[in-house]
């Protein structure tokens, strides 16, 4: 069984993306055909990469950097959700993903957005980042809207209508995902 994990990509105060991330597992779940895991990236409170670290915390760094390489590593497959700010991936987002490359080499990757839009901006961010670390992205993607699927743009309530989105999604990551793991 290939092991799909779900990365929560905002680190945010009051984000949208923990009630989206619960959301995708627990549809991806019941599919019952991957194992599948949530990693929030506000557990790895990651230091902007190359900005200066203090002697004392070093250790602390090196520690919290190796735990979330071997985490992201231990996957044939990741889900991003993925906001959309400002028209792009989240700062957040982006600066945990420079911390990895072979980790994510000949892996395929979908992705759950919210933004305006969706996230579609956030995910051809993503599409081009992911590019460049020899991911594999699926072509269909879910998108939740900050205007019909959250309520008062803080309470998510999807429409039922996203559940063929993320059925064809997981049925294209794990299929591609499932043949990159032939190649590493």
């Amino acid at each position: 069984m290939l092991k799909i994990g779900i990365v929560i990509g905002s680190v945010r105060e009051g984000r949208n993306g923990e009630a989206v991330g619960q959301w995708m597992y627990d549809f991806a779940k019941n599919r019952a055909d991957a194992e599948y895991e949530i990693v929030d990236l506000a557990d790895y409170n990651l230091p902007l990469l190359g900005a200066p670290v203090s002697e004392s915390e070093q250790a602390k760094v090196e520690e919290t950097v190796t735990s979330w390489k071997e985490k992201m590593a231990s996957f044939d497959g990741y889900i991003f959700i993925a906001p959309e700010y400002n028209h792009a991936v989240g700062g957040a987002l982006k600066n945990a993903i420079d911390y990895l490359n072979p980790e994510l080499n000949n892996k395929a990757a979908g992705f759950v957005g919210y933004g305006s839009l969706g996230g579609t901006r956030a995910h051809e961010n993503l599409r081009l980042i992911l590019g460049e670390l020899q991911v594999a992205d699926v072509r269909t993607a879910v998108t939740f809207s900050l205007m019909t699927d959250f309520e008062n743009f803080s309470v998510f309530k999807p429409a039922d209508y996203h559940a063929d989105n993320a059925n064809i999604m997981l049925d294209q990551l794990l299929a591609w995902g499932g043949a990159l793991k032939t190649i590493r």
